[in-house]
């Protein structure tokens, strides 16, 4: 059965994902730059990388597999995962996929160009209504994952 990754240092749905994996019974990595807590009697753990700045990254794509899934906001991180046959969704429910990392990667140049110049860019707040996104996006991606595997 599936394994989810987190890329965790600054996802702000690591109880969602705790939740939804003790209901499907889904092992859970946490991957950060530091320690931190977790639930206790539930198949959670922490992967503490080193500090460089693509090492959680690095870890996460060298572990994950086919059916997986990662939780993270990280564009390029997301396109690497994909590309080893995982699912990915964004902390605020949206899924990455094969038919939309092209134009998210563009999206995420474009972004980084306006900043160089000097143009205020990122995400908006996060609020409820991407909580509710993220907790329904995963469920339907263990659900796709599951019908896949039968």
């Amino acid at each position: 059965m599936s394994h989810i990754y987190v890329d965790a240092d600054a996802c702000p749905v690591k109880a969602e994902v705790y939740r939804v994996a003790a209901r499907h019974a889904l092992r859970v990595t946490l991957v950060a730059n530091a320690s931190m807590q977790i639930p206790r009697n539930q198949d959670v753990r922490v992967q503490v990388v080193s500090g460089n700045f693509d090492a959680a990254d690095d870890w996460i794509v060298e572990h994950v597999a086919r059916d997986d899934i990662v939780v993270t906001a990280d564009i390029p991180l997301a396109a690497r995962c994909l590309a080893r046959g995982a699912a990915v969704v964004s902390p605020t429910g949206k899924p990455y996929t094969e038919d939309n990392i092209g134009d998210a990667l563009a999206t995420r140049e474009l972004l980084a160009d306006a900043r160089a110049y000097g143009v205020t860019t990122g995400p908006p707040p996060f609020d409820k209504r991407d909580r509710s996104r993220f907790l329904q996006q995963l469920e339907q991606t263990i659900q796709n994952i599951r019908r896949r595997s039968r």
